[in-house]
């Protein structure tokens, strides 16, 4: 999380160029959403599992991070492809996740609707992936990809977890809640069981870069940090995200 905010000052401050980050976590983590209440977590349970518990600058609900590929995307927000409302520029990214996941064989996703209104009610369970929001992505009826996104310094950074495989209700038992997990099960899915094959990370960050770039009319090019973004990173990190004051500031 230190690193996308990191990326997001760097933009802000016209030292690099919008940018596509794909990555994975080490160890496995459980993220909370910008407003979503600390309560929300058994911790016990969280540490119990050698997981680690960040709170994410952007909203959403919680999402235990383990075999799957977070994306990432940083870019000011008078670019043509981030431009607009949140939902608008939403219905525009997603269409590089859509084309990414048809690289691998994916067919019948779903990406250009409103959701419904969540069938918890107000408050639900505390699980990103138990309900899609506006313009997120399913296959088959079962959301797939949950994605959050924040703006500031006149910058839009957007992230979200692709569920690569593994048990997508192996949060349950970490949620004070303890939502049902085959209800979960029932309304999320994973690449590995909406496709029917296993796909490696690098397999799924090579489709998703080119299906940004081809949906989004776009010339990546690899790079890696600047120093500017690791000394931010690592300043954020310390200071911020690493904290018990910003982890169980809600």
């Amino acid at each position: 999380m230190a690193v996308d905010e990191a990326i997001l000052r760097a933009v802000a401050a016209g030292l690099v160029p919008p940018t596509l980050r794909l990555y994975a976590w080490e160890p496995p983590c459980l993220s909370l959403g910008r407003a979503q209440p600390l309560a929300d977590v058994d911790r016990e349970a969280v540490q119990a599992a050698g997981f680690n518990l960040v709170r994410r600058p952007t909203g959403g609900r919680a999402i235990l991070h383990v075999d799957e590929l977070t994306y990432s995307v940083v870019a000011p927000q008078g670019e043509p492809r981030v431009t607009g409302g949140i939902v608008e520029s939403y219905r525009r990214l997603s269409a590089g996740l859509v084309h990414g996941l048809e690289r691998l064989g994916m067919a019948g996703l779903v990406a250009d609707r409103r959701a419904p209104p969540s069938p918890t009610g107000r408050g639900g369970t505390g699980v990103c992936f138990e309900v899609p929001s506006d313009y997120e992505i399913t296959a088959g009826g079962r959301k797939l990809v949950g994605s959050a996104q924040m703006r500031a310094q006149s910058v839009v950074l957007q992230h979200g977890a692709v569920p690569l495989h593994g048990d997508i209700a192996r949060i349950c038992s970490l949620l004070a809640s303890r939502p049902d997990p085959v209800r979960v099960r029932a309304r999320a899915t994973t690449v590995e069981e909406a496709l029917g094959r296993p796909v490696t990370w690098d397999e799924a960050a090579e489709a998703l870069a080119a299906g940004f770039a081809e949906a989004l009319n776009l010339r990546l090019e690899p790079g890696t940090l600047t120093t500017e973004e690791r000394a931010w990173a690592e300043e954020l990190r310390a200071e911020k995200y690493a904290t018990d004051e910003w982890t169980g500031r809600v």
